[in-house]
């Protein structure tokens, strides 16, 4: 079975359908039909999306604040709430909270097409255009001057579990692909950070202008295309950062797909400055956040901290499949400087 698949059912087993609830959003709900940890409801006022919430009230006022900040910015394609008959824009039901939102329709994004990278491309760039100013007292929510400190944390957790699997008497497969590759990440790790404490990181985090709603987890399933435009869904970890944050997420998801093609990264930086040039230090920022080899990280801490629940062989297979591409990303990451 499929281990995400698993564990999304276990979350949606924990969600307590009641008409009641329904009712606090003024809905007549005649079928559900869950799609990853969410419920797609078929009501008298159409298709809406029940979502159980998992974060503070705060942080979901955070949110909704940014969302209508974001549509009174010319920019709409996002997440609707819907609100309770007594205006809210969740309820508390058995000690849980809840939201309902409207269905957005499209087709999720395809990051293995040019296409609909280009199109997301622009959109990205039109709403941090659009987010630009936006403000909201939450600490939780604020990613500023953090980069640094967290990749230096990144790296002590790789080599720390360097030390562990040396001790190991037995290793895995998975280990000895670990060992033989780790030496070459620290040093990418290292060579990240010094790009970055020699950048003007920090000079960029004090500057307005620069700093912009993030979505944080742009996943092809969160990006919803329709009639040639991007739709952005389920801002759970959004935050305020600077804007070169979601652009190496982006770049880093899209570029794997086609061997770390330096034509591919040029083509979402030139679309997405339809809306704002970056300048030369965000770019350099961008570098240096690039080349933090965030995947054989994920892979590592997935692995060593059972984050994921993946048999072994899936294991070796992605990690195999991350470290195959050491040359193709070496030589992406020359061509960037």
């Amino acid at each position: 079975m499929n281990s995400s698949k698993y564990k999304c059912r276990e979350y949606l087993n924990l969600y307590d359908l009641d008409i009641e609830l329904f009712k606090r959003f003024n809905l007549y709900v005649y079928d559900v039909v869950p799609v990853r940890k969410v419920f797609i409801l078929r009501t008298d006022k159409g298709d809406k999306i029940l979502k159980k919430i998992d974060y503070s009230i705060d942080d979901l006022r955070f949110i909704y604040t940014a969302m209508e900040y974001l549509k009174n910015n010319g920019f709409d394609r996002v997440i609707n709430f819907i609100k309770t008959t007594e205006g809210y824009i969740y309820t508390i039901w058995n000690g849980e909270i809840y939201c309902i939102m409207d269905l957005l329709e499209g087709r999720e994004c395809e990051y293995s097409n040019p296409v609909d990278i280009a199109i997301t491309s622009r959109a990205l760039g039109n709403m941090h255009k659009a987010s630009s100013g936006f403000e909201y007292n939450i600490k939780s929510r604020y990613n500023l001057h953090k980069i640094i400190d967290n990749f230096e944390r990144k790296l002590h957790k790789i080599m720390f579990f360097k030390e562990m699997v040396l001790l190991y008497d037995n290793t895995s497969k998975f280990d000895e692909i670990f060992l033989e590759n780790v030496d070459y990440y620290i040093k990418q790790m290292n060579e990240s950070l010094r790009i970055l404490e020699h950048s003007k990181y920090h000079e960029l985090c004090s500057e307005e202008d620069k700093i912009v709603l993030c979505h944080h987890d742009l996943a092809h399933h969160n990006i919803l295309i329709k009639d040639e435009e991007a739709y952005f869904i389920d801002f759970d970890y959004s935050v305020l950062d600077l804007r070169v944050h979601d652009l190496c997420n982006f770049i880093n998801k899209v570029i794997k797909n086609f061997a770390y093609d330096m034509e591919k990264t040029n083509q979402i930086i030139a679309n997405y400055n339809n809306f704002d040039n970056l300048d030369n230090r965000e770019m350099e920022v961008l570098y240096g956040m690039l080349y933090f080899p965030e995947d054989f990280y994920s892979i590592c801490v997935n692995y060593y901290d059972t984050r994921k629940n993946w048999s072994e062989d899936i294991f070796i297979r992605r990690l195999i499949k991350k470290v195959d591409y050491k040359q193709d990303r070496e030589e992406f990451l020359n061509n960037l400087a």
